[in-house]
């Protein structure tokens, strides 16, 4: 029997595609990543190449949706809570990193001539509704 597979997801990292590849191999489901090695040699050339590809075969493709859908996860507080805009209401917020200030330019920078990981960070949360950003104290 010739199995057709079909592309449900793409990451670019491949350590997230192997934790939702595992996620779905525990109901069931087979999978596998295509361009993962390549990306792991030269993580580069992920957005060249359309990221690592998370495949199915075609008849577990609705229900393997239906789990990624279910596992899409916003922002948590430390309470594991979901962390509501404070504009609509709504739990679709997710955490990003900004630079908006001198010291955080600063430490991007002194990152990047050193070839080290940024030792300030700010961090934001943006609502994917409305598009509201807001810090979380």
């Amino acid at each position: 029997m010739n199995e057709t597979f079909v592309t449900i997801a793409r990451f670019q990292y491949s350590s997230e595609a192997q934790i939702v590849k595992g996620r779905l191999e525990a109901d069931g489901i087979k999978t596998f990543l295509k361009d993962n090695i390549t990306i792991d040699t030269d993580p580069l050339v992920s957005n060249a190449i359309g990221g690592i590809k998370l495949k199915v075969r075609a008849e577990d493709e609705k229900e393997a949706k239906g789990i990624l859908k279910s596992i899409k996860a916003y922002a948590l507080d430390d309470n594991g809570d979901p962390i509501l805009c404070p504009n609509c209401g709504k739990n679709e917020v997710e955490l990003y990193s900004t630079i908006d200030s001198f010291k955080a330019f600063l430490s991007f920078f002194i990152g990047l001539l050193t070839f080290t990981l940024p030792f300030h960070a700010r961090y934001k949360y943006i609502c994917e509704n409305c598009k509201t950003e807001f810090p979380l104290k």
